[in-house]
């Protein structure tokens, strides 16, 4: 209870660094190129038209968080997570969430 209090406070702030040391899959929406061309060292690439026939592929018992160019795709990437069923979260942008992870 405390906890949601605090979250009521706190705002939409998510922890990225907390989540990550939780064991949080961090799932990349960009295309196989986009992501060829840099991505956040561990993540995984599941382009947006294929997530929701690739689920099985991401554990349901560890926190999602989505990410790819600038948050738009990420969003609707977390908007299927979580209809799904996961705990997801938008990191937005690769390179800024990867900035968040430091």
């Amino acid at each position: 209870m405390l906890n949601f209090i605090k979250n009521l406070f706190k705002g939409s702030s998510v922890d990225y660094g907390e989540l990550t040391a939780r064991g949080a899959q961090i799932i990349d929406v960009r295309s196989p190129a986009e992501f060829k061309s840099g991505h956040i060292k561990k993540s995984k690439n599941i382009p947006l038209q294929q997530l929701q026939s690739q689920l099985s592929k991401l554990d349901k018992s560890k926190p999602v968080i989505t990410c790819c160019a600038s948050g738009m795709r990420s969003a609707s990437a977390k908007s299927l997570l979580k209809a799904a069923g996961y705990e997801a979260y938008n990191g937005g942008g690769w390179n800024a969430l990867e900035q968040k992870l430091k």
